[in-house]
């Protein structure tokens, strides 16, 4: 098995969105490959498109404009990785404020994304 994320294109760019205290388990490869899978599909979902099918497509989006897809999907799928095991925070409280920052941001990304006029800009850089 290996990492098999499309707009989140390394590993490690998920991790350090989990931040330090997050589970081991939760941010190793296996899980990381299905939380990261569900926010790319809960993007798709929201916005009525898929930004690439594969890792070479999404390579091929600007680079200047297909780190909103990479911001939006890591915020997601960290947030699901920090709710898999908050034993690791030191109170219940850091573990939500983490949720709250990254839901923020994630939720900022969602609602670009999901205009039609971000759309056509994200996939050719120009309007």
């Amino acid at each position: 098995m290996g990492y098999d994320g499309i707009y989140v294109p390394t590993l490690l760019e998920f991790q350090y969105k989990c931040g330090a205290k997050v589970s081991a388990a939760s941010k190793a490869e296996a899980y990381a490959n299905s939380f990261i899978a569900q926010a790319e599909s809960l993007i798709n979902v929201s916005c009525r498109k898929v930004f690439a099918a594969n890792t070479a497509a999404f390579t091929a989006l600007p680079a200047t404009t297909k780190q909103l897809l990479t911001e939006t999907a890591s915020d997601i799928a960290a947030i699901y990785a920090i709710l898999y095991d908050l034993s690791g925070f030191t109170s219940r409280v850091e573990a939500e404020d983490m949720i709250n920052v990254l839901r923020d941001a994630a939720l900022r990304g969602l609602s670009l994304l999901r205009d039609k006029k971000t759309q056509g800009f994200l996939m050719t850089g120009t309007y």
